[in-house]
Parts: structure tokens; C-alpha cells; sequence
């Protein structure tokens, strides 16, 4: 980590770092919330504190984020981080069984608190905070060490609510860093934090906002497949956009379910699935990566490897439920299992013919997965992207400035809005 000097921190931060300092060495309390908008330069600010606290990242300061794609984001800036599950959670799977020995109950999955965190940590700051649910909140204060609270207030809430550590913050950086000031993606989040519409025209190089009727086939085609992500509101507007994605790209017409390399996001979460051999990512809902020998199975099963986008490991042969692909619904209910036959076969866990007549060599959870060349705004949170496409369906929602200001701030280099 490089070395930092105080006269290289903004107002703000300056006094920021001074208010974590005072905190984390002379208070008793164990919650230091630290709220910033786009551009305030957040996160250099707690790579600074730590340095300055004589703290040493991914020892004894440890970052950690609610999902592994946020994680993702610290690990390619340079800081070593990992998932709060991974850091406070052991998996175990339970087999109930009667007084003889015999199975009674489903295998299933839980997680169990750590009894102790590793000695050393005295510090654990934790990026997206908005995305941490009341109840792993619980579970990381029980450890009662001293946690750093960290997120952008302006962003949207997720789905299904979270705890409310953002609205009380300690300090709140808004003052822009000098190297944003001229980002024309972090002065368009400001106007559009701030209550202001964009207005159609460029806002800089790589940046713009067009209106609905410039997107001729040709600009649509050049636009949509020179983008890392396309961010929509609605499933019906993401459904469609991927269907055109899969054209412009050339898959042929018939390829109903995906083909190799294709881009696909899971869509439930697997806690049982590693995604690298430390067992810091899992599976879960809105892990985006590509596909690789993709194969039918029977009872409306597929099989693939996929290689998530922010990690070089694959994970092979997953059973998916391929009812979405072929009638925009799943076949199999959450909680499915499918079932590797002796031969290489996968059915359905309640294929019984299939089950009576051959010997079982793997059982699996059924994953999901759907097209990921366009997703919504809200599986797009806790991610970045450095070409992004925001198709503005902010009416749609109540909270539609947060919305759109969450969407925008999906962008680092190059965003272009179509509203």
C-alpha cells in the first residue's frame, strides 16, 4: 500500500481520518459509521486510516463486503478483502438420523458463527454496508471488535431492506477529490444526487445522454456490444435486451439455451457452491461470469462450467434449471436437487425410475442462471463496470432518483444514458 500524507486528503477526509483515529484508539464504542457520495474518494480515505493507524490490511485490519462482486471491486483496486460470511460464518451440512442409524431428514446447509475471530484482527471495516442484513450484523458485533462502517447514502436501498447504519452516519464525505473533479461520470451523479434531470449532450469524452429515438439499429448494435454491462429497471426490458444482445453477438436462432462463453448472472443463492479453493466466494444471486460446455439433461436440467468474471478459477458441471431459457420460467422449484448417474446422466431428484434402475455417483443443489448482457439496476449493485449503458427506467420506481444516481455510479470510464 502506498504511503499517504495528510496534506493529500480533502477537507473532509482530513477530518474524517482524525474523527476514526480519536475513535478507534480513545472510545469504548464499537460502530464508526462513514458515509460518501461518488467521487469523495472513500475508499482511498480508508486505505489511508489504516496505514496511518498502524494497522497492516488482511491482517489486522480486515475489509470485507456483504457479496463476493463487491469484494471483487476492493480486490482489483488493490486491497486484499473477502465476503462477510467468509470472514465470521463456518458452513456445515446436517443429516438427521433415527435411533438406527437411518436417514430422516434432508441434507441442508447452514451457517454456524464462529466462535472467535482470528486473534490479530482488531479491525474490520466494511464496504456497502447498506447491502448487510440486521441479522449478520448481529452476528459480526457479537464479536466485539471494532467495526468501520462504510457507504454511499445516495445509492439504493436493496431489496427486501437492510439496516438503517447509513442514516445515522458519523461524518459524510461530499466534498469532490481533486482527481474527480473533472470525471464527467462523478460530476453527472452529483447533478442527479442533487435532484437535477439530465439533459441530452455529451458531458465529456466517453460520456452521454441520448434520447430513445437516436438509437437507430446501427447505433443500438455499436452501442449495446461495446458496453461491459447494459443496466435496465424492469425484467421485461432485461429480457428483451438480452434476447437482441444474443443476435447482434450472432448465436445462432435456435441455440435456446446458452453456448460457450456466453455471459450468464446467477439468480439464487448456493451457499453450498465454492467458487475458489479458500471458500471466500460462493454462488450466489447476482455473481455474473461466463459459460462453458454447456450440455442438455434430462427432466428440464442443464449442465455447465462457469467462470465467474472477477475470479481465473472455474467451477465445473453444474446442474441448472433450463426452463427460463426455454419458457422465461423455472421448471424446478428452490431447493431442488438434480442427481449425476453412475453413467454421467443428471436427472431430477424425483425422477424415481431413473433413481431405482441406476447408482447415484453425485447429488447436487439446481442453480440459476439467466442472460447477463443486460441486468437491473438492483443485481447491479455492489458492482462496477468500466463501460456501462444505462437504459433510464428510473419512472418506474418510486425512489427513482436513487435509482438512477445508483446506475450512473456503476461506471468508471464510460457511460452513456438513453433516456
Amino acid at each position: 500500500m502506498q504511503q499517504r500524507s495528510l496534506l493529500s486528503l480533502t477537507a473532509d477526509q482530513a477530518e474524517a481520518a482524525e474523527l476514526i483515529e480519536e475513535w478507534f484508539f480513545h472510545l469504548n464504542t464499537q460502530i464508526f459509521v462513514l458515509c460518501g457520495y461518488a467521487g469523495t474518494g472513500k475508499t482511498f480515505l480508508l486505505e489511508y486510516i489504516v496505514e496511518r493507524m498502524g494497522l497492516k490490511a488482511g491482517e489486522s485490519a480486515v475489509f470485507v463486503a456483504p457479496t463476493g462482486k463487491a469484494a471483487s471491486v476492493l480486490i482489483r483496486g488493490g486491497t486484499p478483502a473477502s465476503t462477510v460470511h467468509s470472514l465470521i460464518y463456518t458452513r456445515e451440512e446436517d443429516i438427521e438420523v433415527d435411533e438406527n442409524g437411518e436417514v430422516i431428514s434432508e441434507r441442508f446447509l447452514r451457517f454456524v458463527r464462529k466462535e472467535k475471530l482470528d486473534k490479530d484482527i482488531r479491525l474490520i471495516v466494511v464496504d456497502e454496508t447498506s447491502m448487510v442484513s440486521d441479522e449478520v450484523l448481529r452476528d459480526l458485533l457479537s464479536f466485539g471488535v471494532k467495526c468501520l462502517f462504510c457507504g454511499d447514502p445516495a445509492q439504493l436501498p436493496p431489496v427486501g431492506g437492510s439496516n438503517s447504519l447509513l442514516s445515522m452516519p458519523v461524518v459524510t464525505l461530499k466534498q469532490i477529490v481533486r482527481q474527480e473533479e473533472n470525471d464527467p461520470i462523478v460530476r453527472l451523479a452529483e447533478e442527479v444526487r442533487r435532484g437535477g434531470i439530465p439533459a441530452y449532450g455529451s458531458y465529456g469524452e466517453g460520456c452521454a445522454v441520448l434520447p430513445r429515438r437516436a438509437l437507430t439499429p446501427e447505433v443500438r448494435r455499436e452501442l449495446f456490444t461495446s458496453a461491459d454491462e447494459i443496466v435496465v429497471g424492469s425484467n421485461r426490458t432485461r429480457a428483451a435486451v438480452n434476447r437482441e444482445m444474443r443476435a447482434f453477438l450472432g448465436v445462432p436462432a435456435g441455440a435456446v439455451l446458452p453456448i460457450e462463453g456466453e455471459k450468464l448472472v446467477c439468480t439464487l443463492n448456493d451457499w453450498s457452491k465454492p467458487l475458489d479453493e479458500r471458500g471466500d466466494f460462493h454462488l450466489v444471486n447476482g455473481i455474473i461470469g461466463t459459460c462453458a460446455n454447456v450440455r442438455e439433461a434430462r427432466d428440464g436440467l442443464g449442465v455447465l462450467d462457469f467462470l465467474p468474471d472477477f475470479l481465473s478459477q472455474r467451477t465445473y458441471d453444474l446442474p441448472f434449471d433450463a426452463g427460463v431459457f426455454r419458457e422465461g420460467r423455472y421448471y424446478h422449484s428452490y431447493g431442488a436437487k438434480a442427481c449425476c448417474l453412475a453413467d454421467g446422466t443428471w436427472v431430477h431428484e424425483n425422477n424415481f425410475e431413473a433413481l431405482r434402475t441406476a447408482r447415484v455417483r453425485r447429488e447436487d443443489a439446481v442453480c440459476r442462471f439467466e442472460f447477463a448482457y443486460a441486468i437491473t439496476c438492483h443485481k447491479a449493485q455492489g458492482s462496477e463496470y468500466d463501460s456501462v449503458v444505462v437504459l433510464d427506467e428510473s419512472r418506474l420506481f418510486e425512489n427513482g432518483r436513487e435509482w438512477l444516481y445508483t446506475a450512473i455510479t456503476r461506471a468508471k470510464k464510460k457511460l452513456v444514458i438513453v433516456r
